[in-house]
Order: C-alpha cells, then sequence, then structure tokens
C-alpha cells in the first residue's frame, strides 16, 4: 500500500468489495445502460448532454466520460454521485455485497482526529441542549417572544431545536468549562474564542439561535439572530473540523426523507421553518453563503428538480441567476417560484397560505425564461434598436444548448412570448452561432464535486507520459521492447509516476488490473486521473512503421525530459546520480543511427541544451557569458551531428 493513499483499510480488503461489486451493475442503478460491443454505454450523470459519451467497461471495471473526462471505477463513481468520501463509498458497497468490514485500524494521527471529530460533534450538542433550555427559562422570554411573534408553534421550536444564547458574553463558556472541556479544544469548536485580555468568550450572546445540523442529524454549527439592535443580524459558526458552508444545507436532515420529488431552496433559515411548519418539508438554504457546486452535488444526492423560492429583491434575483447554471451544471432541472408581491416564502405563507404557496409551485416558471425575463430588464423593448440588441443577446443565451431540438423548443417559446416570427429568431440564433462558431467544439460544461471544471489543455509531455503509458496498458508486449529504456522513474508527474509503478509491479505479477489500481488512491481528483490515463484517445496508425515511429518518438520525448529533470535537481556531489544521466545520454546515443530525422534534432538539440546549461562559462574582452554558452551549444551541437554519422555503434 502506498503511504499517504489508504488511510483505514487493506488493499487485500479494498479488492474484494470492488471485486464484488461490478461496475456495470452498480452504475445501472443510477445510469441507463446500452450496451454496444463489449462496452455498456449511457448518457454521463456528471454533466448535461442528449448524445451518450458515458462507457462502462466490464472487462477493465471502469466508467470513463468522453464529454467531460469524469472517470474512475466502482469506488469513484459512488464518490462523484452520492457526493461520498472513500471511507463512506467502501462501507457502502461493503453493505452491498454483504461484507462486513472490521474496525478501522486508525493511526495513532488518525484516532487524534477522529477523537477530536467526536468531542467537537459532542460540544455542539451539548451547547444546542443548553441553548434550547435557555429559551425555556426566564433568561430567553424575549427570545421566545421573537419566535411566538413569527408564529411558529411550539410543535416547530422544538422540532427544529431552536434556543436562545445568554446576554452575558461569557456564559455558554463558563458552562463548557464546568462540563470539563479544555480551552483549545472549545476554541476550534468555533463557538468561543480565547485571547490573552479578555479570556474566554462566547462566538454567540443574546441571540435566537438555529442549531444547524448535517444529513445524519447531528449539529454541527449554529445560526444566531440578533436580539434588539447589533451587527450582524445574522451570525453563523465559523468553519470547523466539522463544520463545511459550501458542503451543508439548513434542513436537510428532515428534507432528505420527505415524500416530496423536488426540493425548494430558500434563502433563510425563517423561511425554511415556516415553509416546513406550513407542510412543506422539503425546503432547504444555504449557510448564509452563495450557493456552490458542493450544495448542488449535495441536492442531487436526494433529487433531480429544485424550485427556487428566494427573496423577490434585487438581491435574491441575483441569488438565482448565480444559482441556476450551478444547477444546471450539475445535472438538475431548476425552476424559479413567483412570490410578488411578498419578500419572501415566510412572508407570503403568512399573508395567504400554504395553498396558495403550492398553486406557486405548480406555476413556477422555467428557469432560462426566468433568465430571458431578468435580462429584458436591461433593454428597452419601445425602441427598435434596442429591442434588436435584447434578442441578439437571448440569441447568444439560446446557442448555450448543444442539442439542436432544445435550441429550437427555447427559440419557440422565446417567439410565441415576445411576439416575433420563428424563422426570424432562429435566424437571428444562426447568424450568432456562425459568427461565433458553433459548429466548433462546445466547451464541457464544470464538472461536480470540482472535477475538471474547465477542461485545460494539457502540455505535451502530459500527453507523451500518459500516452505511453496507455499504450503499455493496451499492449504488455510493449514492456519487454522498452523496458532497457523507460521505467517508472521517467515518469516525471506525480500521479503518472504512482501509476506507473503499479503498472510496472503489476505486469511482473502476471496481470495489469485498472481498477485494483485506481483503489489505491482515495482522491477523488487523483482516481479521475488515473482513469484518464487507461482511457486515451489512440489516433488509429496503418502501418508497422507508423507505430514504431510514435513509440520511439514518445520514449525519447519522456526520456529526455527525464534526465532534464534530474539534471535541473542534481546536487554536485551526487556521483551515482550523474553517472546515471551519463549512461541514459550513452543509450540515448548508442540507438541514435536508427532514430528518424526527428528523433535525432531532439537527442542532438537536449545534449546540446544539456552541455550548455552545464560547462561553466563567464565574460570577458573577448566574449560575453552569454555568447561563449551559446558557443558551447553550437559546437556540442556540430560534434554529436559529426558522432552520429559515423558507422561505429556509437
Amino acid at each position: 500500500m502506498k503511504e499517504g493513499t489508504m488511510a483505514y483499510y487493506s488493499d487485500e480488503l479494498i479488492e474484494e468489495v470492488r471485486s464484488r461489486n461490478d461496475v456495470v451493475d452498480v452504475i445501472s442503478g443510477y445510469v441507463r445502460l446500452q450496451k454496444k460491443g463489449s462496452t455498456y454505454f449511457g448518457l454521463c450523470p456528471f454533466h448535461n448532454e442528449k448524445t451518450p459519451s458515458f462507457s462502462v467497461s466490464p472487462g477493465k471495471q471502469m466508467y470513463y466520460c468522453f464529454g467531460c473526462g469524469a472517470g474512475g471505477n466502482v469506488f469513484t463513481f459512488m464518490m462523484q454521485y452520492e457526493n461520498f468520501t472513500f471511507q463512506e463509498a467502501m462501507q457502502s458497497l461493503a453493505d452491498r455485497a454483504g461484507i462486513e468490514l472490521p474496525k478501522q485500524e486508525m493511526s495513532a494521527a488518525q484516532r487524534e482526529a477522529a477523537d477530536r471529530r467526536s468531542k467537537l460533534l459532542e460540544i455542539n450538542k451539548v451547547a444546542a441542549k443548553y441553548f434550547y433550555m435557555l429559551l425555556r427559562s426566564p433568561q430567553g422570554v424575549h427570545a421566545l417572544r421573537y419566535f411566538e411573534e413569527r408564529q411558529l408553534s411550539k410543535e416547530t421550536m422544538q422540532h427544529f431545536g431552536l434556543g436562545y444564547s445568554n446576554k452575558f458574553s461569557d456564559d455558554l463558556y463558563q458552562y463548557l468549562k464546568k462540563q470539563g472541556y479544555e480551552d483549545d479544544l472549545l476554541k476550534d469548536s468555533g463557538l468561543v474564542s480565547i485571547d490573552e485580555r479578555r479570556g474566554g468568550h462566547d462566538k454567540f450572546w443574546n441571540r435566537a439561535m438555529f442549531p444547524i445540523m448535517d444529513a445524519n442529524n447531528r449539529v454541527i454549527g449554529f445560526g444566531g439572530r440578533v436580539m434588539g439592535e447589533g451587527e450582524p443580524k445574522y451570525l453563523n459558526s465559523p468553519e470547523t473540523m466539522i463544520f463545511d458552508k459550501s458542503r451543508n444545507l439548513y434542513g436537510l436532515n428532515f428534507a432528505r426523507v420527505s415524500r416530496r420529488s423536488h426540493i425548494l431552496l430558500c434563502e433563510g433559515y425563517m423561511d425554511v421553518i415556516a415553509l416546513h411548519q406550513a407542510g412543506f418539508d422539503n425546503a432547504v438554504a444555504s449557510l448564509g453563503t452563495s450557493f456552490t457546486n458542493g450544495h448542488a452535488n449535495l441536492l442531487k444526492r436526494y433529487t433531480k428538480e429544485v424550485y427556487l423560492t428566494f427573496d423577490s429583491d434585487g438581491a435574491g434575483v441575483k441569488a438565482a441567476l448565480r444559482a441556476i447554471p450551478i444547477l444546471k451544471e450539475a445535472g438538475l432541472t431548476a425552476k424559479v417560484i413567483n412570490m410578488r408581491p411578498y419578500k419572501d416564502p415566510d412572508e407570503f405563507i403568512k399573508a395567504l397560505g400554504a395553498e396558495e404557496y403550492q398553486k406557486r409551485i405548480d406555476e413556477a416558471e422555467n428557469s432560462f425564461m426566468f433568465e430571458v425575463r431578468m435580462l429584458e430588464r436591461d433593454y428597452d423593448l419601445s425602441d427598435p434598436e434596442s429591442k434588436t440588441k435584447f434578442f441578439y443577446a437571448v440569441a447568444q443565451k439560446i446557442l448555450n444548448f448543444e442539442e439542436e431540438l432544445e435550441r429550437e423548443n427555447y427559440i419557440e417559446a422565446v417567439a410565441a412570448k415576445y411576439q416575433i416570427g420563428f424563422e426570424q429568431l432562429r435566424s437571428v440564433v444562426r447568424s450568432e452561432g456562425t459568427r461565433g462558431g458553433i459548429t466548433r467544439e462546445r466547451e464541457k460544461v464544470p464538472l461536480k464535486s470540482g472535477i475538471n471544471e474547465k477542461k485545460k489543455k494539457e502540455d505535451g509531455m502530459r500527453q507523451s507520459q500518459k500516452l505511453f503509458l496507455t499504450w503499455l496498458i493496451e499492449d504488455e508486449r510493449l514492456f519487454a521492447l522498452t523496458e532497457d529504456y523507460i521505467g517508472p522513474d521517467d515518469f516525471t508527474e506525480d500521479i503518472f509516476r504512482e501509476v506507473a509503478e503499479l503498472v510496472y509491479e503489476q505486469h511482473a505479477q502476471g496481470e495489469i488490473n485498472p481498477a485494483q489500481i485506481i483503489s489505491r488512491f482515495t482522491d477523488e481528483e487523483q482516481q479521475r486521473e488515473a482513469a484518464a490515463l487507461f482511457h486515451a484517445r489512440l489516433h488509429p496508425m496503418e502501418t508497422r512503421q507508423e507505430r514504431e515511429k510514435a513509440l520511439k518518438e514518445t520514449i525519447l520525448r519522456i526520456k529526455k525530459h527525464s534526465m532534464d529533470v534530474r539534471s535541473r535537481n542534481l546536487d554536485p556531489t551526487d556521483l551515482a546520480g550523474l553517472q546515471k544521466i551519463v549512461e541514459d545520454k550513452k543509450q540515448i546515443l548508442k540507438n541514435f543511427r536508427n532514430m528518424t530525422k526527428k528523433q535525432k534534432e531532439e537527442a542532438i538539440e537536449a545534449f546540446a541544451e544539456y552541455a550548455a546549461e552545464n560547462v561553466p562559462t563567464a565574460g570577458n574582452m573577448r566574449g560575453s557569458k552569454e555568447y561563449r554558452t551559446l558557443l558551447v551549444k553550437v559546437l556540442t551541437r556540430r560534434a554529436w551531428e559529426a558522432v552520429g554519422g559515423m558507422k561505429n555503434e556509437y
């Protein structure tokens, strides 16, 4: 097992769980797959597409999307789709296969971290109970009155565990100290600040308290609304070891078990509570932060459709416009609820009741048409010039739809709403598409959990290393042909070197198992990169000569880069390292006469550059340092060209 790649389970146990969960069977539970030859294909669950590019290989026990680059084994899929940690994916798949996992054997550091997490959860639970008690005590009467004025029932207050933080700024600190908790732990909880001048003092005081729970009903943080005057009006726990605002949603612990098929996304705690009290137990809210990809991925675990019920003011509209593309990128359908003339769901429910709110849900606006309607506000449709600009702006938005049918449908919808001829608007869309290159390959949409958010163009060396590993995996005969020239140490990219070590190790043992290799990595991004190595698109080469030429050029490129990296990092006293570089140079030189013209040119240039970098030069009246360095390079190049033309071996 590679250090740092696996925290809790042995390689043997991981492989047993993986092998007992066929990747096709598992993914079929989430994605409709159709067999084509030896591979299964379906629509990728990690980005929006209409043409299947998501492949699942029973032979490799892997999946890969040729559209967005998502890929890995059965563990990776569960981590990506369900937003699981590796340990959670391991447990889920073990349960599926009927395998009982042993109690986790942790290192001292891991055990310490787990204990600390447990104690922080315990502190938050104790604090929540204390706040709950204070709300129902004489000290909390004004906070209780606040909740009652917001028309919350005692049952609702109890359901959400609402409470009150005392007006004394060290009240909770003193209480927790009496419970036996040490200062360093209290500080890490985010509930207490400690400094030399003031000592311990509370994060929350004189506030109506909203316990924040994770999906498993554990208290992980708090929100507090100030009583009376004070800033900020709403205050949230800072991020801690157990509290990540971007990966948790208020009310999700209740909404996740709702029988409703969709989820209502709100802005604030009171909106969520008011909706739940009115019977809409599928409402959630972000935790004092903008809606993120992490939130969208979390929602995807429980629904396919999200209704935005943000405030109807300018800030709410902006928040909705930010959230819509994030939801779409996660593969979720988004609709927007109109709450006018009221500001938010809480006000709406109080004024018109649950029945009217349900009508607004039923009448919710398509998110694209909402975006168009908001775009309209920037133009004067009574002015012909401004109106024309508006339609060109809409055309640009329509072009974001990859499928022609979808573009046609939205052209029809916009044309009907704004009373423009269908053919006219379609002509504008086509005109903008031609000008902007509608036929060019579109940029891939960002993925969930941060995977490949903007596909970067890989440099040539990464491509070469990836290509060579793919060749080795596809044709194991290459090991015998290349082992004298290339080894795992020649892969300069960390992830490629680790995979290469495992590939060479498995080859020596008689069988390469891609899915098992991926299991050696617990980081989702590393798993994706490793998966891509086994699914690189190979350019078809018809003749043996073409294949040999491509292989030689790739080997030379990798080896040259490897030597360059080692040369730059070589300690002057490292004689063994220097000898290794010299031997590698001689090996290339030995085979120089069999190289292609391009290979020879690259080899010559590599050695000339190396000589120029390592031969000491200094300037004087007869020539500058730069000139002498260049001269070394030129003379080296000429010398090697001469050697390369000889009839002997090297």
